[in-house]
């Protein structure tokens, strides 16, 4: 029985461990996205290709490209313990770098839910 509960609290640390993971990257749906970015000194950045970026983003957006070889590199000037809100096209690259961004120790993480065609649909 004793090595019964050692072994569920050893399966219920390990869930819980992946669970506090998940929970630094956040998902916004748009209009939250929107209340917490627009007009305020936030760390935004899209990680799409530079010629996404020319053709529309988001008000005071950073380019920083999900494919660039030097894609982590451009961000260790940014400050970790500050939020970082991130969006791409769709939301696939964006969540991709916020997983790898939390592994550098940014802590505070926030990803555009639909990426940038979510962001500029008409809303109802």
């Amino acid at each position: 029985m004793h090595k019964i509960l050692i072994f569920l609290f050893v399966i219920t640390s390990a869930f819980s461990v992946n669970a506090q993971e998940k929970d630094s990257i956040v998902i916004l749906n748009v209009t939250d996205y929107k209340t917490q970015t627009e007009n305020k000194d936030v760390q935004l950045i899209d990680v799409r290709t530079p010629e996404e970026f020319k053709d529309g983003h988001i008000q005071d957006a950073i380019n920083i490209d999900y494919y660039s070889e030097d894609f982590l590199k451009e961000f260790e000037t940014l400050d970790k313990n500050k939020p970082l809100y991130l969006y791409c096209r769709s939301g696939n690259r964006s969540y991709k770098a916020a997983v790898k961004l939390k592994k550098m120790g940014f802590k505070d993480i926030y990803d555009l839910e639909g990426g940038i065609l979510n962001y500029n649909k008409k809303q109802e």
